[in-house]
């Protein structure tokens, strides 16, 4: 057991997955964020901690970022450098709760089911719980994405139509160590195209860490070279996938279209949703991702204790 029991954190590492993976594999809701990886691999942007609750439970420290890093989250959004916790797997009692509140700003991500059954005891102990808008994930049905068929997906599907007809010499190949050069070569000329760093050092990781962090992908080739890729992993014991990173390049018209599609199409049948995580208030990739119907979203709500 290598996480400290509450009050007591350690900085998240690699060294803590086999101990901590297992639990947020379990966790119902498919909180994008509440994966080892998801953790892992913004431990730096936002300074995670880990703890032990009585119950054996995480307890997760962190702080809000600054506006350049990530975007604000609307006029509500805590302001960078407030401290926050949050809580994967169940909510805490009331001593570490307050105790919580005293050393941080508010509680972060906090899902439905760990609302389930709290929330009177929560109004009574003087916590006011917000919905988070801003980070609610992205549900879509697997099928959806997969076929697109209907008027409502219409312009979707032209667009793959279109990049199949313009780059016929493409293909999808799934990720593996051997391709990893391949998907670094997307991604670096996607940062370059983009000019700003975005996500840029996490995703990185993630390919570097693949194989330990047991992702899954694919990469797509058009006339032989790597144009995109896409990378995820199985979230709500194996419900829902989640997709972390999708980057391709841009020159290439309809390719996040084409890789949206033929990804979802070449996930197994078990994996009845697709979850494309937040727009964190950015209203251009909210439209976006309405654009693509979702069915419903992994709502996440927020915490504070006002004085």
């Amino acid at each position: 057991m290598l996480i400290p029991s509450y009050p007591d954190f350690i900085p998240l590492s690699l060294e803590l997955k086999n101990e901590m993976h297992p639990h947020l594999a379990l966790t119902p809701d498919g909180v994008s964020e509440f994966t080892f990886s998801g953790l892992y691999l913004f431990r730096n942007r936002y300074q995670y901690r880990v703890s032990l609750g009585p119950n054996r439970d995480f307890i997760i420290s962190g702080i809000t970022p600054a506006p350049h890093e990530t975007k604000p989250g609307g006029s509500a959004a805590p302001e960078p450098g407030a401290n926050f916790f949050m809580t994967p797997c169940c909510p805490p009692g009331r001593e570490i709760l307050e105790s919580l509140f005293d050393t941080h700003a508010y509680w972060k991500n906090i899902s439905e089911s760990v609302l389930e059954g709290a929330r009177e005891d929560l109004q009574q102990w003087g916590v006011e719980i917000i919905e988070d808008r801003d980070n609610f994930d992205y549900l879509y049905p697997r099928k959806n994405l997969a076929d697109l068929s209907g008027k409502k997906f219409h312009k979707k599907k032209n667009l793959v139509n279109a990049f199949n007809n313009a780059y016929p010499d493409h293909e999808a190949r799934p990720l593996t160590a051997a391709l990893i050069p391949d998907a670094l070569e997307v991604l670096e000329r996607w940062e370059k195209d983009k000019g700003v760093e975005g996500d840029y050092a996490a995703a990185r990781e993630a390919l570097e860490c693949f194989a330990g962090l047991k992702l899954r992908g694919s990469v797509y080739y058009v006339n032989g070279k790597p144009a995109g890729y896409c990378l995820g992993e199985s979230i709500a014991m194996g419900k829902i996938f989640a997709i972390h990173f999708e980057k391709a390049i841009d020159a290439y018209k309809g390719i996040y279209q084409y890789i949206n599609q033929d990804f979802a199409a070449a996930l197994p049948p078990f994996f009845i949703h697709i979850n494309r995580e937040q727009d964190l208030g950015d209203e251009g990739l909210r439209q976006a991702k309405m654009t693509y119907r979702p069915s419903g979203f992994v709502r996440k709500y927020r915490g504070i204790k006002p004085n």
